[in-house]
């Protein structure tokens, strides 16, 4: 859900997601920056938060938090302690709150704070309000949207895990302990939720697994094997053939498994396909493997699509993976049955199965093309997600100087390869945690990700233009890589023109990339003893100025994100 409101001073936005919303402000007017100098002295924005209950009365109302403080205030507090914007504002233009709840509805205030830090004052007259309602984690009635949508949080190392946790290692065979339902923040209920949805006479599922190694998920299949019908389709060639098969085994669900062979590429799927009645109805997708880490360890997604046409296009890509035929049998069926749409995208959800092509198909004509041609055609902003490498088509597009935004997430740092080129527009961010040494004051040691060696973001999705009027959203399976589309087992849907699902996929981004993007920081800091680390600027000419400098990306995000 979108909101927008304008005051006398401020223009404000927001964008909720289901457990996110992300708050963009701008100036009515744009001052020269010497009005704000002097006795008046801009030192930031207060961000004030009230939660209604359903009956629109005020659950609670106070000013949103962060760790960032002036450098000679409230000196002595414990690490870890979030101090209240009213007191230590926002310098930016831009302010996520990451404790919404799904479906409830809230109501923002940005003030400008003014004056010293010792002695500030907020002017609340010249604030500006918006209230906006969560999306809900399920489609309801009436909602032209089909998707559900739901993130696990990806962040063991964060300091809100320290804080609550005390950085205690998530004990895997305990989903519902705390610990591991806070990791999961609904993932694994949903996969579960969707799981039961074929455990009743006349329905049925059909399953296609990369890793299938988490026993309470096998348990939750055999389960609705014993009154439904379910046919799973595993890898058992891999390295994980040993736990795959292993789980099986102790699930009981030999006799509903069919193993997938053959040797090119992985077998990388990680779907569901709902049956009702023998007919298919609905397909969980996404990037989340079977597999404690990839539950509740580094950032994934479930995506289910309630559309009988989709769904349909996943059992007859299912049934094809059932008789074990190799990718060169599979291309030529799978790109037939879900050729790339024609650019420019007409709203609607379009099926991505692979193994696709070839090595010798023509590179106008290859799929990781198609969508670097989506983000280069982008006109405001790209958000990007990398678990492994950048691949060479990517990295042309991100090369470019112009004034589209490139927002890059990736699990590890930049290898020599990969070079973004030098346009200040590009934001890159490497997955991490706080270590010991860090830079940033007032922050806790976080621990790492005891759950994965791949430890940060397993996430494959893109965001094209997600704040305008026809988004596209690209997730599933694939990393953005050419083996995944010439020799493994795949699935991709492209999403155009539904807000909702872009709003979803928008704070979630969001969310992960603040928050590796202050640990590269930290860690950049850390090598430079000279850098201001996690301070406030006391003085508005030390904060303000690239905020308003147009060749600056900050006053770029500014203008975009506000709308």
């Amino acid at each position: 859900m979108r909101a927008s409101a304008t005051g006398p001073y401020l223009r404000l936005r927001a964008i909720a997601g289901t457990h996110v919303v992300v708050l963009a402000w701008d100036f009515v007017v744009p001052p020269d920056i010497s009005t704000l100098v002097g006795e008046s002295n801009l030192l930031g924005f207060a961000v004030h938060r009230q939660k209604f209950d359903a009956a629109g009365n005020v659950q609670t109302s106070y000013y949103l938090r962060g760790l960032k403080r002036f450098e000679d205030k409230d000196k002595g507090l414990p690490p870890g302690t979030l101090v209240p914007t009213s007191e230590h504002p926002i310098q930016s233009f831009l302010w996520a709150d990451y404790t919404a709840a799904a479906g409830v509805e809230y109501e923002y205030a940005v003030e400008p704070v003014f004056g010293e830090p010792k002695k500030l004052w907020i002017d609340e007259a010249q604030g500006v309000s918006v209230r906006v309602r969560c999306e809900t984690t399920a489609v309801s009635a009436g909602q032209s949207s089909r998707h559900e949508v739901h993130f696990n949080r990806g962040v063991i190392g964060s300091q809100a895990y320290a804080r609550e946790f005390d950085n205690a290692a998530p004990d895997s065979n305990a989903p519902a302990s705390k610990p591991m339902k806070w990791l999961s923040r609904g993932l694994y209920e949903a996969l579960l939720a969707f799981i039961k949805r074929g455990a009743k006479q006349g329905t049925g599922l059909r399953a296609a697994f990369y890793e299938f190694r988490y026993l309470p998920v096998a348990q939750a299949l055999r389960d609705a094997a014993d009154k439904g019908d379910v046919q799973i389709v595993y890898d058992a060639e891999s390295t994980y053939k040993v736990e795959n098969e292993a789980t099986i085994e102790e699930a009981g669900l030999a006799e509903f498994v069919h193993p997938r062979t053959v040797t090119a590429g992985i077998r990388h799927n990680k779907f569901i396909v709902l049956l009702k009645d023998g007919k298919p109805v609905s397909v969980w997708t996404g990037s989340t493997n079977i597999s404690a880490g990839g539950i509740f360890g580094h950032s994934n997604v479930g995506h289910v699509v309630h559309d009988p046409e989709i769904a349909a296009q996943y059992l007859e890509y299912w049934e094809r993976l059932q008789h074990n035929l190799t990718a060169t049998k599979l291309r030529e069926p799978n790109a037939e049955a879900s050729p790339t749409p024609s650019l420019p995208l007409q709203p609607g959800t379009y099926p991505l199965f692979s193994p696709r092509e070839t090595k010798e198909t023509p590179q106008a004509e290859k799929t990781l093309q198609w969508y670097a041609n989506l983000a280069e055609a982008a006109q405001q902003l790209v958000c990007f997600t990398a678990a492994f490498d950048i691949a060479p088509e990517f990295l042309a597009v991100f090369q470019k100087q112009n004034d589209v935004l490139r927002y890059i997430v990736k699990d590890d740092p930049l290898k020599k390869t990969e070079d973004l080129g030098a346009d200040g527009d590009v934001i890159f961010a490497p997955g991490g945690y706080i270590e010991d040494d860090n830079a940033l004051t007032n922050a806790l040691k976080e621990s790492g990700n005891p759950l994965n060696s791949n430890d940060y973001i397993h996430t494959k999705y893109m965001l094209v233009d997600p704040l305008g009027e026809q988004p596209t959203v690209v997730t599933g399976s694939a990393n953005f890589s050419s083996s995944s589309q010439t020799q493994n087992d795949e699935n991709m849907l492209v999403i155009h023109g539904d807000t909702r699902v872009a709003d979803i996929y928008f704070g979630e981004f969001m969310r992960l990339f603040d928050h590796h993007y202050a640990r590269y920081l930290a860690a950049k800091y850390r090598r430079n003893p000279k850098s201001p680390g996690n301070y406030l600027k006391a003085q508005t000419d030390q904060w303000l100025p690239a905020h308003l400098d147009p060749s600056n990306y900050r006053s770029k995000r500014r203008s975009y994100f506000v709308g």
